[in-house]
């Protein structure tokens, strides 16, 4: 089973890693942080009118943001990833010629990440923060934009060839896991939960 599950993994990454026309550029940039800073400054103005526009309430929850994000990266990239020792596809004695890797700009070699890929904390601390800021927001479309936002930068680690798609699952079940329960915990908190439509 196990083997099975192994191998389907890898067809898949050869499928997701296949390029495309201006897909480097793109694909480089979805994974970035700073690309996203328009969504980010949309999320918490959102947050505020949801804080009843209090800086009390909008700060405690943005605590508890850092918080999560603190969680999926901490648990993803210091305990699971020495802990499982799953190599990353662009470090993969298998995949060795078969791997489509990307050159940041501006520089000169290829871009690998760490050795080790399970599980990815790019899936674990963006589905983190859509679960946050989904249920946050109310739940409904909100949450599916934000699930499909994270889905993409999975998408964007398969992509650039640091990352098997079970790496991205396994990051995405920790951040829904984290995400809800810090929007839990911030409900007893701040005070009366913001009901979901």
């Amino acid at each position: 089973m196990a083997e099975t599950l192994i191998n389907l993994d890898f067809v898949l990454f050869k499928l997701f890693n296949t390029p495309w026309p201006g897909g480097d550029q793109i694909m480089w940039a979805v994974s970035g942080l700073w690309w996203w800073t328009p969504l980010y400054l949309l999320l918490l103005w959102e947050l505020w009118k949801k804080s009843d526009r209090t800086w009390d309430r909008t700060l405690v929850r943005v605590f508890f943001l850092a918080l999560c994000i603190t969680g999926t990266d901490v648990i993803s990239a210091r305990i699971i990833k020495p802990g499982v020792q799953r190599f990353r596809p662009s470090h993969s004695i298998e995949l060795r010629d078969d791997v489509h890797l990307v050159t940041p700009p501006g520089q000169d070699q290829p871009y690998r990440g760490g050795r080790f890929g399970f599980v990815s904390s790019h899936a674990a601390n963006y589905t983190g923060i859509a679960l946050y800021f989904g249920l946050l927001l109310g739940g409904g479309t909100w949450m599916w934009v934000l699930l499909g936002w994270a889905a993409l930068i999975g998408y964007s680690r398969m992509y650039l060839g640091v990352h098997f798609p079970l790496d991205i699952a396994g990051g995405m079940l920790l951040g829904a896991f984290i995400g809800y329960v810090i929007w839990r915990i911030q409900n007893k908190l701040v005070g009366t939960p913001i009901n979901l439509e």
